[in-house]
């Protein structure tokens, strides 16, 4: 017998012919189909957590802080810092070169209303004045185009 991919046949006992169930009193699996005689088994599966009538267990234990309606998905994080945004074109457009921006600086003039718990400039736009800016984060395009105009990018806390 030669060998090749067209005489591939699986080791002898190592291949199990399926259990065809319902299909008639002939093939030994009929009626119940193997399931026995009534019962919740026999009729259907429960819903996944269902305890029997007992109060299942993800609603004994208690709300944590942060979560609703029993949900792990919809937790709110009580630590999350939110910062207020700022693009590089936007103090292109509103300073004059060689000003010193700062988070107050940008409330003062209306750039920022809010800075919640803190500022971040980002790298949009072009850049071609010079300016020292103060924030409590930059994304790295916006610092690589500050440093490029000639200005100096200073952290805050």
């Amino acid at each position: 017998m030669s060998t090749g991919l067209h005489n591939l046949k699986p080791s002898a006992g190592s291949h199990h012919k399926a259990k065809r169930i319902g299909r008639g009193i002939g093939s030994g699996h009929g009626k119940t189909s193997t399931r026995g005689h009534k019962g919740n088994k026999a009729r259907g599966q429960v819903r996944p957590g269902f305890e029997g009538g007992q109060t299942p267990l993800h609603r004994r234990l208690p709300l944590f802080r942060g979560t609703r309606h029993h949900n792990p998905f919809q937790f709110k994080n009580i630590r999350k810092k939110t910062y207020a945004l700022v693009n590089v074109e936007v103090l292109e457009e509103l300073f004059e070169a060689g000003t010193e921006i700062s988070p107050d600086s940008l409330v003062k003039n209306g750039v920022v209303r809010n800075l919640y718990s803190g500022l971040k400039v980002l790298g949009d736009g072009e850049l071609t004045k010079k300016f020292t800016v103060k924030a409590h984060k930059f994304s790295d395009t916006a610092r690589a185009k500050i440093e490029a105009a000639g200005g100096t990018v200073e952290l805050i806390g």
